[in-house]
């Protein structure tokens, strides 16, 4: 006759007791924000399909980072949508490109901010793949080519953290790419620049929106052949052991929220802090949801957030950042 007298008492246990106990806490301090900035003069166009993402001109930047810090947030990942476009994404390292001046503006208005620099070519370039392409007119192929691809990827990879960039974060998964980044920071003069390696970036087509943001499709074929097929668990413990033992100092897993198993993995298997990307569709599938009235937008992020730190997450990167630290609040 006792047992639901005491049931009832759990039920009726308080909430500090409740939070005192709980095994995994989401704090501001795991979160990391995207920002799309781009050129041109008085821009802030909202991202059609990301309802609150917007692009972002660089004389506008200075009120997006004021609120980005006042809301408690540590670190920003860094994308630049460029005006003009060629076969080798020469914009992507010229000192003067887009993410080299809006790193250089950022670190001058918010010197702790962390600025996190995503270092790709697939923005940068006509094509919209992420290293140099060949076409074989005899076989009617086009290729990417790896170790060119490379070359250019350090390239910029140095021209950003010129730009006082803190982190660099290859997305191109390029065989050899941390190594070859690694050296060529080294050689700059930047052992001191951590990298955040995109080690396990499936081929997924919970990337719909950002393509829309970065202005980033291909122009032809897809990315299969440099990204991973969604199938396969095995082959993401490769490439990170890869990584590793190339010199990354932290290792991503995107997209996240179908592929936890992936996070609890790599959490299992190494010492470096992991990083779940929440892309771009697993945003605007709850921000669609929620505008319709169907789910409670609120409960929902924050319950796939605590999902991410269960399954190992050390750092989320996520649209939903602002909206975090206001609720966290």
């Amino acid at each position: 006759m006792s047992f639901p007298l005491i049931r009832g008492r759990r039920l009726r246990t308080s909430h500090a007791l409740r939070n005192l106990v709980r095994e995994h806490t989401v704090t501001v301090n795991d979160l990391i924000y995207p920002i799309f900035v781009t050129h041109g003069t008085g821009v802030k166009e909202e991202i059609g399909s990301m309802p609150g993402v917007y692009h972002l001109s660089l004389d506008l930047l200075e009120e997006e980072i004021r609120e980005v810090v006042s809301l408690g947030l540590q670190a920003i990942l860094l994308f630049g949508v460029p005006h003009e476009k060629d076969a080798h994404g020469s914009s992507a390292y010229d000192p003067n490109g887009i993410v080299q001046e809006a790193t250089r503006r950022i670190k001058a208005m918010a010197p702790e901010l962390l600025v996190v620099a995503d270092t790709c070519l697939c923005q940068f370039t006509d094509h919209g793949h992420c290293g140099v392409v060949h076409y074989d007119e005899k076989k009617n192929r086009a290729d990417v080519l790896n170790d060119p691809s490379l070359e250019l990827l350090t390239k910029t990879a140095v021209s950003q953290a010129e730009a006082g960039a803190d982190i660099i974060a290859p997305s191109n998964m390029m065989d050899g790419f941390v190594h070859a980044i690694r050296q060529g920071l080294d050689q700059a003069g930047f052992e001191h620049v951590p990298i955040m390696s995109y080690s396990v970036k499936y081929a997924s087509a919970f990337y719909g929106p950002f393509r829309e943001a970065a202005h980033s499709a291909p122009q032809f074929g897809d990315r299969k052949t440099y990204q991973m097929d969604p199938a396969n668990a095995r082959e993401a413990m490769r490439e990170a052991r890869g990584d590793v033992a190339e010199g990354a100092d932290m290792l991503m897993v995107k997209p996240a929220l179908a592929y936890m198993d992936i996070i609890r993995s790599l959490r299992n298997s190494f010492d470096l802090p992991i990083v779940a990307y929440n892309v771009s569709a697993e945003y605007s599938m709850v921000k669609a949801a929620a505008q319709q009235g169907w789910i409670d937008e609120k409960s929902i992020v924050l319950e796939t957030m605590v999902g991410f730190k269960r399954a190992g997450a050390d750092m989320i990167i996520t649209y939903f950042a602002k909206d975090l630290a206001r609720w966290l609040k």
